[in-house]
């Protein structure tokens, strides 16, 4: 079953000593050796651009998007629908961040039921199933 790897996955691998690092590293080499069959959109891309840029580590940003897509040979596009869906979910769970209704939005597009997310905030999305980099 393909899931969708959430922002924090790849931030929390490709960043600095942290609880959640080894885990989510080991999720990332999953992916990369075929034992794990996932996807990303090309949101995923512009907030880790965003994210690193903003805490001024841009040139990083810019490296571990590449390594991304690189990982992925296609990305999901985000679409007028996924939006559409997004917005939807966004006036359902007033306290989902914005970025996750892009992404769940795409997700139930394109029929994906799993995350790989250590972002509780995704929980709120019953038709959803937010799986921990831990449990991965």
């Amino acid at each position: 079953m393909r899931v969708f790897v959430d922002t924090n996955v790849f931030l929390y691998a490709a960043g600095r000593a942290h609880p959640k690092r080894d885990a989510c590293a080991r999720v990332l080499r999953k992916i990369a050796e075929g034992s794990l069959d996932a996807t990303v959109n090309s949101e995923v891309l512009q907030e880790i651009l965003y994210v690193l840029s903003r805490r001024g580590r841009r040139e990083d940003g810019v490296a571990l998007a590449r390594n991304v897509a690189a990982l992925f040979p296609e990305l999901l596009s985000v679409t007028r629908e996924d939006m559409d869906m997004a917005f939807e979910l966004a006036l359902r769970h007033p306290h989902l961040p914005v970025r996750d209704a892009v992404h769940a939005g795409t997700m139930l597009r394109s029929g994906l039921k799993r995350v790989i997310s250590v972002d509780e905030d995704l929980d709120q999305i019953p038709e959803i199933e937010r799986v921990d980099p831990a449990d991965v």
